[in-house]
Order: C-alpha cells, then structure tokens, then sequence
C-alpha cells in the first residue's frame, strides 16, 4: 500500500500508541498539586508538541507565574510512570509490522527521546525502527519540519521519498513543511 515510498515515518502519541488517555490523566495530576485548570478541548491542539508548549499555554491561561520547563518534567516524570505500565498499541502499528525489513521506518515524535524508546521497547517493538527523533532530539518542534528531516536524514532517505503517519495538525504541518507526503490517520 506504501510501496511507492522508500521509507515510512510514524508519529507515536495517537498514532502508533494509545497514549493520550495517559497524558491527559498526567497532565491533571500534575495541574491537581498547584490548582491549575486546563480545558481539554484546547489541549488537543498542542497534539504533537513539546510538553513545555502545552505547559506555557496553561501557564498562561492560569495567570501563573510557574516555569514551563519544569511543570512539563513534572507531567513527564507521572506520564512516565503510568504510560509503562498501560501502553496499548493502536492498529496503525500493523503497517510498520508489515513493512518491517522491506523500508527503513522512523518514529518522530513530539515526546522525550528516552520516553519513547520506553514506550516501544516495552511493547516489544523498537526493533522495527531504524530511528527515533524525540523532541530533545531538534531545536525546532512540530509545526517545524526538524523531526520529520532529522528522521529521513538518520534513515539515509531523501525527505521527499518519505511518507509521515500523523494524527495531529502541528504534525500534518510539519510532514508538508518537509516536503513529504502526509497520512493523517484521523482519517483512516
């Protein structure tokens, strides 16, 4: 079905992994300690994003003067704890089972490097990438291009032969910026 393609690039959070249950769940313990709120409709938006992006736009809409980076280490830190132990893949990991040993595969993600090397090797699947790009990995985050380039330039593969499995706008956003062709899986 991606045979056209000469590598095959997946995003993680909702998309390979059924992670954003946990997030959100971590994200409200975290906010629980300080009294901070978040409205969850608008934290679907920062899909794909660093953590600290998120956190900066709780910080704000709470008028707080807490530090972004380190609220975002908190919610790692309980993500990380919970995620180890409920991870569940999501159907789309059956294509890179497919395609594993026919293309180099990638996964580039708005998460921590160590995060989902985790996540992965706890399901047994790590084997089947050639490589992770997390969100330590690049200056520049999703909407920017950088995670989808670093992958393709890891992988030895020319970014416009690449195709990216997305599940979030700063993704689909990205993909496009790095010259790429795009699946949002919220469509499949």
């Amino acid at each position: 079905m991606y045979d056209q393609y000469d590598a095959l690039i997946f995003d993680m959070d909702g998309t390979i992994l059924d992670t954003e249950p946990t997030h959100r769940k971590a994200w409200h313990q975290v906010l629980g300690r300080y009294g901070l709120t978040l409205d969850e409709s608008q934290m679907v938006g920062f899909n794909g994003a660093p953590s600290w992006r998120l956190a900066q736009f709780i910080i704000e809409s709470n008028h707080s003067s807490h530090d972004p980076h380190r609220l975002a280490a908190e919610k790692t830190a309980a993500v990380k704890a919970m995620l180890l132990e409920n991870v569940q893949p999501l159907p789309l990991l059956e294509v890179a089972k497919a395609y594993h040993g026919r293309r180099p595969m990638a996964v580039g993600t708005g998460s921590e490097h160590s995060m989902a090397d985790a996540l992965l090797t706890q399901l047994g699947v790590r084997d089947l990438f050639t490589a992770v790009v997390g969100a330590d990995d690049v200056e520049r985050h999703k909407p920017e291009p950088d995670t989808f380039l670093r992958c393709a330039a890891l992988m030895g593969v020319d970014p416009a032969r690449c195709v990216v499995f997305e599940d979030a706008d700063f993704g689909v956003q990205a993909a496009k910026a790095a010259g790429m062709d795009v699946v949002d899986v919220r469509l499949l």
